[in-house]
């Protein structure tokens, strides 16, 4: 089955009584349970792919169905409650209330679900927040202030927060992009890891090291998906080289 479907999708913005097309007519499917990198040019439109391919920003024109559901019918009640239940997000920026403990943060998307309402609901919540913590080796900063610990802890926290209620797909921009080269890599490690226990992952990266990671890798410039390489599943370091060159050397090709 498709996680997601995008058809002739187009987002245009008006600045300045002036028409900017940032999108136009993009066509891509994410499979269930596929990883996608999606790369190019500053300003080339990647971004606002995430975002309107997510719900967070609304498509000019064009489709976007997620799971079978059309995105481009929903009230933005419906949007926002899909993307709540059903989505994750890991940014770039490391987005957390700073007036919160590390743990609290991971869990207020889930304690504001229909998960969130109940008792037991909320007992399982903690478990498994627990459970992320655990395996993404953070628990010793569950108490702590968001302004205590590293960018890189932060980083993982924010995983955490993405994957507390479960979602069927994961979206990332630039997820490392603030990160050094030991805490990216851990990031990384840990998103592969989450992919193939089944969840999608569609991410936006200037990284080839991150894309290098990913089954597929798209490249859009001018609004438009240029072209696409097919990388194959992620194999524990013995091809790692061997992927990276072959992506280095198709985006040469593209003007990279």
């Amino acid at each position: 089955m498709s996680g997601i479907t995008v058809s002739n999708l187009c987002k245009t913005y008006i600045v300045n009584k002036r028409q900017n097309n940032v999108l136009r007519n993009v066509n891509l499917t994410l499979e269930e349970k596929e990883m996608i990198a999606v790369m190019g040019p500053s300003g080339s439109g990647k971004t606002t792919l995430l975002y309107t391919i997510s719900g967070m920003d609304s498509a000019t024109a064009g489709s976007v169905k997620f799971f079978d559901r059309e995105l481009t019918d929903m009230s933005c009640n419906e949007i926002s409650d899909l993307r709540l239940e059903e989505m994750g997000f890991v940014f770039q920026q490391m987005y957390m209330l700073k007036n919160l403990s590390v743990y609290d943060n991971i869990i207020l998307p889930a304690y504001q679900s229909v998960k969130g309402k109940t008792k037991q609901g909320r007992k399982e919540i903690n478990a498994y927040a627990a459970k992320l913590m655990q395996k993404l080796g953070i628990s010793d900063i569950a108490d702590n202030d968001v302004n205590e610990v590293s960018g890189g802890q932060l980083q993982r926290a924010c995983i955490c927060r993405s994957l507390i209620n479960h979602p069927r797909i994961l979206f990332a921009d630039e997820p490392t992009g603030a990160l050094n080269k030991q805490s990216s890599y851990e990031v990384m490690e840990e998103l592969n890891r989450i992919h193939k226990e089944g969840t999608s992952i569609l991410l936006v990266t200037h990284d080839m090291k991150v894309a290098s990671r990913c089954d597929r890798v798209l490249y859009i410039e001018d609004g438009n998906i240029r072209d696409e390489m097919q990388l194959g599943a992620w194999e524990e370091a013995a091809d790692v080289r061997k992927r990276e060159r072959r992506l280095n050397e198709w985006l040469i090709t593209l003007g990279w």
